[in-house]
């Protein structure tokens, strides 16, 4: 089971040494991989009343792909992962050039994690349909595989038409790991079906045993296998003991988990050095719990 940390968005601030020692003693620690949440715009709560979503125009947002240009740079030993990209708000052929470039600059270790999202704000303001996103999702999953394998490529579906063209440079890995995030049942069906492994955000009813069993099934249906589907689990370190965080990486790993994020914001933390002091406190539990 590979443990990584869940990169502060809404904390970190925009000091950029902060940023690069923060990314630095992570990986010094022995963490493997770090991901980072995403959104493009943040809604005026004063204007959308009643509003209920978690973050609005003041919460901090890094846009994670030229973020880890440059945590390529700064440690370049981490796997950078996309925890989750909302793709149907995006430009499909754009995001494959900026996932392979990253791919590129870290040497094969990225992983684009995809989702629909939440905020239709968002899908206003970049000019993209709300209410179709998750239609859209498996196309743009299609034609991401096929930029990421193929120096030319001619693909009409819905959504997309592209006629004997493709990226340059191609990432390293080929293609890049998909790997998608959700909670309703249609995503995880998404997941099951199209993607090479998923985040766990809220299980269907019967809890996280029932759930898996279900996607595997769905998996197993499709003719594929799931002993090689990825799990990325999330343990919140911001609050607890501990022994909590030992139990959690153990009921995680006993549900199959290959990949445990550790998520600190929430605690606090009013600099990046709290966040760190706290993953080097988790990262004593999982040394002596789980082999890294």
């Amino acid at each position: 089971m590979q443990i990584g940390v869940v990169f502060p968005q809404t904390e970190i601030g925009t000091d950029v040494g902060a940023i690069r020692a923060y990314a630095q003693a992570v990986q010094d620690m022995g963490y493997r991989h770090l991901l980072s949440y995403e959104h493009v715009l943040g809604a005026d709560a004063e204007h959308y009343k009643p509003w209920t979503g978690p973050y609005t125009m003041h919460t901090t947002f890094h846009e994670p792909f030229v973020l880890y240009g440059f945590i390529a740079a700064v440690a370049p030993q981490l796997e950078l992962v996309t925890g989750v990209v909302i793709l149907p708000q995006r430009q499909t052929v754009l995001v494959a050039k900026q996932a392979a470039e990253v791919d590129v600059l870290t040497g094969g270790r990225f992983r684009l994690g995809v989702g629909i999202g939440w905020n239709h704000v968002e899908y206003v303001g970049l000019g993209e349909d709300f209410t179709n996103r998750g239609a859209r999702l498996a196309e743009q999953i299609e034609v991401l595989r096929a930029l990421f394998t193929r120096p030319s490529v001619t693909f009409e579906g819905k959504w997309h038409k592209i006629e004997a063209a493709g990226i340059n440079p191609l990432p390293v890995q080929r293609p890049i790991p998909i790997w998608i995030g959700g909670s309703a049942e249609p995503a995880l069906r998404r997941a099951a079906l199209l993607a090479d492994g998923f985040f766990p955000q809220k299980p269907l009813q019967g809890g996280w045993k029932a759930t898996i069993e279900k996607m595997h099934g769905w998996m197993r249906k499709a003719g594929r296998d799931p002993s090689k589907f990825g799990m990325e689990a999330r343990v919140n370190a911001a609050v607890g003991t501990p022994d909590d965080w030992r139990r959690e990486l153990d009921e995680w790993r006993a549900l199959g988990a290959t990949h445990i994020d550790i998520n600190t914001m929430g605690g606090g933390f009013s600099t990046s050095d709290g966040h760190v002091k706290r993953l080097r406190e988790v990262m004593d539990v999982v040394a002596s719990a789980i082999p890294t």
